[in-house]
């Protein structure tokens, strides 16, 4: 769950009823969300200020995530900022809460004069800190409340994160690279590069046995369309149980290896099934082509969704949408009815297990993180992924499977596509900017 500190602020002449009913049911709300609150309240202005020392006393040396000022009522600023100055490191949110209706009179406490007065003030003490306030006869705005606690949780989660990667810059493509000074300063993410020599040194130690268990309780569940070489299926089984191995001794949360120029070209098996194990079966975040910052956005959207943040790349452009698609593989949490292979080859590369799952259509977030000229910036756009028609790739072998994809509406595809990232983005489910914009906001990432 995610942890935060609810401190309720009211000012010593309110009547101290009013203000703790009004953070009780602030408090009760946020616990529904399903926030773990170390809460204190009320913190008032007394004279000998012994509610601050209470509310910094009870907060000292607890872990949480995000400091909440709520405002019930008009409190003068010195109060708020005594407190806040001890964890001012903390993003926080400022949430001014409202008066109410009796009988033909509307009754205030004040709260808006309170947050007003702290509204800039924060600002200028240069905490990260999102205002919120409440209005008399509309429901209380919890859930944005909620929404910035993901993202602060998602923050500090990425700054400790790990992700995987064996070898670098896959067809020396240029967009796929990222600086590591910058990465670990600004969002907090280690990606750590490992030579692909040590997954088939790891693979070579893999027993028949270790394989079979693999292709018995794991890939039994694909729906085959065309039976696969067995071999093929003991190098998908034996590669993963390498990889895998790399994965947990190290603690990556997500994971990239080297495509055309490593998997394909040295050792000759398409990675595809690797990748979709690792996703189905050990909850990684996978991408592929040593796609740096596509590993570090699906970490991003991961965090903050909870989704398996797969990543689609762009086939072609239309006025009123854009056609996006894999051809290699889609985890089975993005798939429509499951997931389905087939034994396929491309151009000169080696029959592999391709993929060929339809793609869940519904609402979409798009995303993707870029470093421009020393800064951070996350290019976004939501749209509607709808079932798409017939197409293929031409190179594969006839008949050309149709690849796992969807067509993207968008309001704006001149737009997106005159800010356009790289070729792979990564997609969640549902409208989720708030959580990201928020997250962005925290650690100073500029939004596209």
């Amino acid at each position: 769950m995610i942890k935060a500190a609810f401190v309720g602020f009211g000012e010593v002449n309110t009547p101290i009823d009013i203000i703790i009913g009004k953070c009780k049911a602030a408090e009760e709300n946020l616990r529904k969300e399903g926030l773990d609150l170390i809460s204190v309240y009320p913190v008032t202005d007394d004279y000998e200020e012994k509610d601050i020392k209470k509310a910094v006393d009870a907060l000292t040396g607890k872990d949480f995530d995000l400091l909440i000022c709520c405002v019930a009522g008009w409190i003068p600023t010195h109060a708020v900022v005594k407190v806040t100055e001890h964890f001012r490191e903390k993003p926080m949110v400022l949430w001014g809460l409202c008066g109410w209706v009796e009988g033909d009179r509307l009754v205030t406490t004040a709260d808006q004069a309170g947050t007003t007065a702290l509204r800039k003030t924060f600002s200028d003490l240069g905490y990260t800190f999102k205002y919120v306030y409440d209005v008399v006869g509309i429901p209380s705005k919890t859930k944005t409340v909620y929404n910035y606690a993901v993202a602060a949780s998602a923050a500090k989660k990425l700054r400790f994160a790990k992700a995987g990667m064996a070898g670098y810059r896959d067809m020396n493509l240029y967009g796929t690279l990222y600086d590591g000074g910058s990465l670990k300063r600004e969002i907090g993410p280690e990606i750590e590069t490992f030579e692909m020599l040590e997954i088939e040194q790891r693979y070579q130690k893999i027993t028949d046995e270790e394989k079979q268990t693999v292709i018995d309780r794991a890939m039994s569940k694909w729906n085959f369309l065309k039976p696969a070489n067995p071999e093929s299926l003991k190098k998908a089984a034996g590669y993963y149980l390498a990889v895998n191995a790399i994965c947990k001794e190290r603690g990556y949360k997500a994971i990239s290896l080297k495509d055309v120029d490593g998997m394909k070209k040295l050792l000759g098996f398409p990675p595809a099934p690797i990748f979709m194990l690792l996703a189905d079966e050990e909850n990684l975040c996978t991408i592929p082509e040593n796609d740096s910052l596509g590993s570090v956005t699906q970490l991003i959207v991961k965090a903050l969704t909870g989704q398996c943040a797969f990543y689609l790349e762009f086939y072609e452009f239309f006025t009123d949408r854009v056609l996006a698609g894999v051809p290699d593989y889609v985890p089975a949490e993005a798939t429509l009815d499951g997931v389905t292979v087939m034994p396929a080859a491309f151009g000169e590369l080696s029959e592999g297990i391709l993929n060929v799952s339809k793609a869940k259509p519904g609402k979409l977030t798009l995303c993707r993180l870029t470093y421009d000229d020393g800064l951070y910036c996350m290019h976004m756009v939501t749209g509607e992924g709808i079932t798409p028609r017939k197409w293929e790739e031409a190179g594969w072998t006839q008949p050309a499977p149709q690849l796992p994809g969807l067509e993207i509406m968008m309001d704006d595809v001149e737009k997106f596509a005159q800010n356009v990232m790289c070729q792979h983005y990564i997609v969640s489910y549902c409208d989720n900017t708030e959580v990201i914009s928020n997250l962005c906001d925290i650690l100073g990432i500029e939004i596209i």
